[in-house]
């Protein structure tokens, strides 16, 4: 028998996870970020950018999960990085560089506080932000796109990201 919300025996869990959305502006990938996010426990969602990405179209797409995720609104993506850093908060950024490394071999060493930075949906992250990054990673790719959509990227990042988190708090326990 299927299950729903209501009988799965899922334990809530919150990861100390937080993702920082740089210059991200459209409704349905803000909505499955929402629900993204509350899937995998993250604390807190940070859309940093000039446009409030919040509103209606967003509300649809994240079916209610932006009442269950904390977040908030910023311009300055800069401002917002140097005061997760100066709070010991490891930055990951999501993008293909010339020397990223492949998800699948990137290990988090510690079970400190991570920051997962989500580039604009056009441009990826900026230069400048992504010499703040403590690491970058990117997914690899066996088709004829070179990238593809945040949220199925964020998805991914997330599966691994929160996989290693529990790993390391077994081997600690």
């Amino acid at each position: 028998m299927q299950l729903t919300h209501y009988t799965s025996q899922f334990k809530k869990k919150q990861h100390p996870i937080t993702i920082v959305c740089d210059n991200i502006n459209n409704a349905p990938n803000i909505g499955s970020i929402f629900r993204i996010a509350d899937a995998f426990g993250v604390e807190e969602l940070i859309f940093c950018g000039d446009t409030n990405p919040i509103g209606k179209r967003m509300t649809k797409t994240s079916r209610s999960s932006d009442k269950y995720v904390k977040y908030r609104v910023e311009s300055s993506i800069n401002e917002v990085i140097e005061h997760l850093k100066k709070e010991h908060h490891f930055i990951i950024g999501l993008e293909i560089t010339d020397n990223s490394t492949p998800l699948n071999e990137f290990r988090l060493t510690s079970k400190e506080k991570i920051v997962l930075l989500l580039g604009d949906e056009n441009f990826g992250i900026s230069d400048t932000v992504l010499h703040e990054c403590d690491t970058v990673v990117h997914i690899n790719m066996f088709g004829n796109n070179s990238s593809m959509n945040v949220v199925q990227a964020t998805s991914i990042a997330l599966y691994e990201i929160t996989n290693q988190l529990l790993a390391l708090f077994a081997s600690i326990n």
